[in-house]
């Protein structure tokens, strides 16, 4: 009796990855964009890298956060984008239930990660603007080293868990997945047991992780805006604020899909299914591209440095 319940554990050895559905006549058409974008984020994100790296002057802590970042950008971009174009170039859709663990695990783990970089950018800006005089005591490059270490930690240590709690379910459902790789909301509607305490677990985790994470850069940002108007000089208010604007940028294009996707797995399960896809492209896809762009555009030093480094 044992062994038939395990033997009937998986009703299935694969999940099927999902295109864009009513639309695979012209998958390869769409595959263009998903090539660019990952060609450049893939660049972009190197390139910041390489300038804070070989230029001593972006040794600070503000550059040094926006080199982690780049990192766990290039971490998303490279566990998701080429089995994006595996289905939308040759039609692959099957990944192993394990593969598509593993896929999960990373790119939940890597997402958290990036909601503690911005937590940290937060935290760079307001002690620069609001407490400058010990701006270089408080942020030395060992404390960095142990705020970006704590920030992977926490991020792993929460999504751990996961792949091992789904390995335990029985699939029976349409093992049909809703996008083009995995996420935990979407494999879990798979499973045909009881999933209570990995929906709890999910909710738990992301209000503990990015919604504690929004919650403090928005004091932050609250703490960081009493000081600027307290400041007498209108033109210093706005050299102040304009530190934060790239920040704010990375802010509102992590958050604004990561929150619209949640809302609609959790609480809104008859919302149209290309708004989830889009939406599901633009949470994992955006970020990664924009992000580099954003902080050379903004960023004078960065930018005079990426200049100097491609005349060279």
């Amino acid at each position: 009796m044992m062994s038939a319940a395990n033997d009937t554990k998986f009703q299935f050895a694969v999940f099927l990855l999902t295109g864009i559905a009513g639309h695979e006549e012209i998958h390869l058409w769409i595959s263009i964009p998903f090539c660019i974008i990952y060609l450049i984020s893939i660049a972009g994100n190197s390139v910041i890298l390489f300038i804070i790296k070989k230029d001593p002057s972006l040794h600070e802590p503000m550059y040094i956060f926006l080199s982690m970042l780049a990192l766990t950008d290039l971490g998303i971009s490279i566990g998701t984008v080429p089995t994006i174009l595996g289905v939308f170039l040759f039609n692959s859709r099957e990944i192993s239930l394990d593969a598509c663990f593993a896929q999960l695990f990373f790119i939940h783990s890597l997402q958290f990660i990036e909601s503690s970089m911005l937590l940290l950018m937060a935290f760079d800006r307001f002690v620069a603007i609001c407490n400058p005089l010990r701006y270089s005591s408080i942020l030395t490059l060992p404390r960095l080293g142990k705020m970006g270490l704590v920030s992977v930690l926490r991020g792993v240590a929460v999504v751990l868990p996961v792949p091992f709690l789904l390995k335990q379910f029985r699939y029976c459902q349409a093992n049909v997945l809703s996008h083009s790789y995995c996420l935990h909301q979407d494999v879990i509607k798979m499973a045909c047991s009881d999933t209570t305490f990995n929906s709890v677990y999910g909710l738990f985790v992301t209000l503990l992780t990015v919604g504690l994470d929004m919650l403090l850069i928005f004091l932050s940002y609250v703490m960081i805006l009493k000081t600027v108007l307290s400041i007498a000089s209108h033109t210093e208010s706005l050299k102040a604020l304009s530190t934060c604007v790239s920040h704010l940028c990375a802010v509102l294009l992590f958050y604004t899909p990561e929150i619209g996707l949640s809302v609609i797995h959790r609480f809104a399960k008859g919302s149209p299914l290309l708004l989830q896809i889009l939406l599901g492209y633009i949470y994992l896809l955006v970020p990664p591209l924009m992000n580099p762009i954003v902080y050379s555009v903004k960023s004078k030093h960065l930018r005079e440095r990426i200049i100097r480094a491609f005349l060279k």
